[in-house]
């Protein structure tokens, strides 16, 4: 799995395989409960620990599963909260507002969101009360983003996360071919830019559904082309021939075509008549901020264990985007004739477009996604 997350371009907390746990034991050994009838416990277990008491108290009861008792303690368990501590260490140094600044704020001012899948949840909780019973400074709020379960439609076997990185990836380069009419993919130019749509190939599959709703994976390939319009490759496509425009009107310019770009205190956009282009302003432009302030943020400061994240809905208006300025962009043609009378409506046209630019580069930027200039 960091293997996948590192080829997704996800920054997650990793910690040293060398992350001491000693101090973790020790303190287990002081909190084992007495084993019951000689328990026989597996290779690897210490014992158990009582964690009843850490549900009952601080409110912690919003969102605890009723049965949670005791722990089994492990050393990869311990492994694991080992990592756990030297990710917020790691934290702490790296963040100018961290617990390395603010030292009086202690482990309030640290967050942990675990993202966990449905099935394991009931084994997280345990291991986040183990934390607090264990380490003094653990932060005091941890919060849970569950998962859905990641379905193959007619795959009975199993799929490993690199197997479907290098199936969509070799997916990606095939309709580059096509679209090219020659093989691409050992082109160094073009390799960043097949990972690239990989990548947003799998986040827009896996994030425009609800984290916490099962996701059907469709290993077929048919969404695989810039003609797909539910697609991250029909995004990025949009993206790239936004780049291609203004770097036409850039050379057109320096050619001598077209004036510079006026001060937009003095466009006329009463100029814009086409009903795609108001689309474009009160469907995308406008609302985005609106959209931010929904998703941007995960509620971490919420009561409960829960949260949850909205990427479909910042996937889903990437999309609908994208099919608006696509739309428009087939019936109206931008940079018209080099006429001065024609300027005016054209730089009105080209600043909407600046807009939709900039939120299509911020909503991509939200999934960890570079926009590129060309497919």
């Amino acid at each position: 799995m960091p293997t996948f997350l590192q080829q997704l371009r996800v920054d997650w907390p990793v910690a040293s395989e060398r992350a001491a746990t000693e101090a973790l034991r020790s303190r287990a050994l002081a909190e084992l409960t007495p084993a019951r009838n000689a328990e026989a416990l597996p290779p690897g277990a210490l014992g158990r620990v009582c964690l009843k008491e850490l549900v009952d108290e601080r409110g912690r009861t919003t969102g605890y599963d009723p049965n949670l008792d005791s722990c089994l303690v492990t050393e990869d368990l311990l492994a694991v909260l080992a990592e756990l501590q030297q990710a917020v260490q790691d934290w702490a140094e790296d963040s100018s507002l961290g617990l390395a600044a603010a030292p009086d704020a202690g482990a309030d001012s640290c967050v942990v969101v675990h993202v966990v899948s449905c099935e394991e949840e009931f084994q997280q909780q345990k291991l986040d009360l183990l934390w607090w019973k264990l380490d003094d400074q653990a932060p005091l709020r941890q919060k849970h983003l569950v998962c859905g379960p990641v379905k193959v439609a007619g795959a009975p076997g199993t799929l490993t996360a690199p197997e479907y990185y290098e199936l969509r990836h070799a997916q990606v380069c095939k309709a580059s071919a096509l679209k090219h009419g020659r093989n691409l993919a050992q082109d160094p130019a073009w390799m960043e830019i097949f990972r690239v749509l990989s990548v947003a190939t799998i986040k827009f599959e896996m994030l425009s559904t609800a984290p916490q709703s099962q996701l059907l994976l469709a290993l077929a390939n048919s969404s695989i082309s810039t003609k797909g319009t539910k697609s991250g490759t029909f995004v990025m496509y949009n993206c790239a021939r936004l780049a291609t425009l203004f770097e036409s009107y850039k050379c057109s310019m320096e050619q001598g075509l077209y004036p510079t770009f006026p001060p937009v205190s003095s466009l006329d956009f009463s100029l814009l008549h086409d009903e795609g282009e108001w689309l474009l302003l009160f469907n995308s432009v406008l609302p985005f901020p609106d959209l931010l302030g929904h998703t941007a943020a995960l509620p971490r400061t919420a009561p409960g264990l829960h949260i949850t994240a909205r990427t479909e809905m910042v996937c889903k208006f990437l999309v609908q985007l994208s099919m608006d300025f696509s739309s428009y962009y087939n019936r109206v043609h931008i940079l018209g004739e080099p006429r001065p009378h024609l300027f005016g409506q054209m730089f009105a046209r080209l600043q909407l477009l600046r807009a939709v630019r900039e939120v299509l580069h911020t909503g991509l930027a939200m999934l960890g996604l570079p926009p590129l200039s060309h497919i």
